[in-house]
């Protein structure tokens, strides 16, 4: 198990828009470029890139998620206090 992920994600407000991203990634689009362009986090600015963490940096359901996933993977919809989450493992 690492001890510190390399992950981007997409943050939004409803099921109904994160359903709508996973959408457009099964239809090619860039991650990062949905990340820039619907993202309501700031690091939409980045690709939805967050850099590395740690365990205990997140909330509780976006950090399990995130350590689950293999590399390249795109999560499926994760909910937290904060929105709706589609996150993608960078390394």
């Amino acid at each position: 198990m690492p001890n510190r992920v390399h992950c981007a994600h997409v943050l939004v407000k409803t099921e109904k828009e994160a359903l709508a991203v996973l959408e457009q990634l099964k239809k090619g689009e860039k991650f990062a470029k949905i990340a820039g362009n619907v993202s309501l986090c700031s690091s939409g600015k980045k690709g939805g890139d967050l850099g590395f963490f740690g365990r205990g940096q997140m909330v509780k359901e976006f950090e399990k998620a995130a350590f689950l996933l293999e590399k390249g993977v795109v999560s499926p919809i994760v909910k937290t206090k904060h929105g709706y989450h589609i996150i993608k493992r960078l390394e």
